[in-house]
């Protein structure tokens, strides 16, 4: 049975071959920071968000989401509005801009993991699935 440090050294691996290590690229190779590039997915997959939501879905401090929807604001992908329900809300948008630049990320988000999948034994593809899902369900317990 896999240890502590057996876990550690894989994720660690995982880390590297995929490309998280290095924030300021996509794992796909695109010049965008992960960070963003999770900011457009969430925006560009379910239109305005709430900011305080954004930060929930990104799962970063409501400082860092401020931080990062003024980059995005900056690179033109992005916009603030008050909330129509409540005034003391802000929403985040993308611009046409943002739209376009979220679905560059999505396309080659698709070509990078359909190539990473067609590697992967088909009968092995399932258990891989099932093997992520149970380790970030464990990362979400408490």
């Amino acid at each position: 049975m896999a240890g502590e440090r057996e876990l550690q050294e894989a994720v660690g691996r995982f880390v590297r071959a995929f490309g998280l290590h290095q924030p300021d690229k996509t794992p796909c190779g695109r010049p965008v920071p992960v960070s963003e590039a999770h900011a457009l997915g969430e925006l560009a997959r379910d239109g305005a968000l709430r900011q305080s939501e954004l930060a929930h879905r990104l799962r970063l401090e409501k400082s860092s989401t401020s931080r990062l929807v003024g980059q995005l604001i900056n690179r033109g992908w992005a916009e603030r509005a008050p909330a129509p329900d409540d005034g003391r809300g802000v929403l985040v948008r993308l611009t046409p801009a943002g739209v376009d630049a979220a679905g560059q990320l999505a396309e080659a988000r698709a070509t990078r993991f359909s190539s990473i999948l067609e590697r992967v034994p088909e009968d092995e593809r399932a258990g891989v699935l099932h093997a992520l899902e149970i380790l970030t369900e464990a990362m979400d317990e408490p």
